[in-house]
């Protein structure tokens, strides 16, 4: 096949959600394990941050990658869905996946795609480790698709875990209460893996502590550890002034051109997750994460 009818079979001759909805959501992680078998565990060959969350998860990812790019860092994204090119999902140092990588991927896997008929999100996922590995990436930043613990990206074992925040999203998947969906999200805490949570929320908070005690994994909340003291616009740019605690004066200016008000939240979550990042990757990496170096994607200076 060539590319043009390599995504004419990804697209329709693998279950597809958001062609099917939930008939091919995939409850277990059974076919993506036999997939990173086939592949020989790819996802073991580069670190990685694991991104889950209802909203927010994608910039979050997108400003995290910029990040450790700036930085020096090889660094590989992963994120869903695309808007315009399916190479959008798999990128490294911002450089969309190849073509010829794409249909090299499904030809390689489609005697196993045959026999164990996997979604589509699953293919992806292991099409993107499989990249991720072969490209020496120093770092991946996996955006969960849906859920967190039966989500085809939980197969890695991160350097930290980031839930965004919690809200009623898929209910017919995740259950209809707020303790169930972070239930879901939770499953991505790993044994001794950092956790950072955006937002503390009373009816969430209990689950994540339990999970994050059960798997000891030191956890915070982003939104406890800096604040958003003021904000305005600039040239089209969102300028976040951010504090320490809600009366200091010792203020740090964000500049983002992800404009939204809302992104003030998703920044304090890439500050925390940047802060519990630096000493631990790094200490196995070159470079140095600074927050404050201008960005290609979410300009933070």
């Amino acid at each position: 096949m060539d590319y043009p009818q390599t995504l004419t079979y990804l697209f329709s001759k693998l279950p597809m959600f958001s062609r099917i909805g939930a008939a091919a959501y995939r409850s277990d992680l059974v076919n993506t394990i036999k997939l990173s078998e086939f592949l020989d565990k790819p996802e073991h060959r580069f670190r990685s941050v694991h991104v889950a969350g209802t909203n927010g998860k994608g910039s979050t990812s997108h400003m995290l990658a910029a990040i450790f790019q700036s930085a020096g860092y090889r660094t590989g994204l992963y994120t869903s869905p695309h808007l315009k090119d399916f190479r959008e999902r798999i990128k490294v140092n911002g450089q969309m996946i190849r073509e010829d990588f794409v249909t090299d991927f499904v030809r390689r896997i489609r005697p196993l795609s045959e026999e164990i008929d996997p979604s589509f999100f699953e293919v992806t996922v292991a099409m993107a480790f499989d990249y991720f590995a072969q490209e020496q990436v120093d770092i991946a930043i996996v955006e969960v698709g849906l859920g967190g613990r039966l989500d085809s990206t939980n197969i890695i074992l991160p350097e930290l875990s980031v839930i965004t925040n919690i809200g009623y999203d898929h209910i017919n998947l995740l259950g209809d209460t707020l303790p169930k969906i972070a239930f879901e999200k939770a499953g991505i805490i790993k044994k001794g893996v950092p956790v950072v949570i955006g937002e503390y929320h009373p009816e969430t908070a209990p689950v994540f502590e339990q999970r994050a005690r059960e798997e000891e994994a030191p956890l915070v909340y982003a939104d406890r550890q800096r604040f958003v003291s003021d904000w305005k616009y600039e040239r089209h740019h969102l300028v976040a002034e951010v504090t320490a605690s809600p009366v200091s004066d010792d203020k740090v200016y964000y500049n983002l051109d992800l404009s939204g008000i809302y992104q003030t939240r998703n920044l304090l979550t890439v500050l925390e997750a940047v802060c519990l990042t630096r000493d631990k990757t790094c200490s196995n990496l070159k470079g140095a994460l600074d927050p404050r170096t201008s960005l290609r994607y979410g300009m933070i200076c």
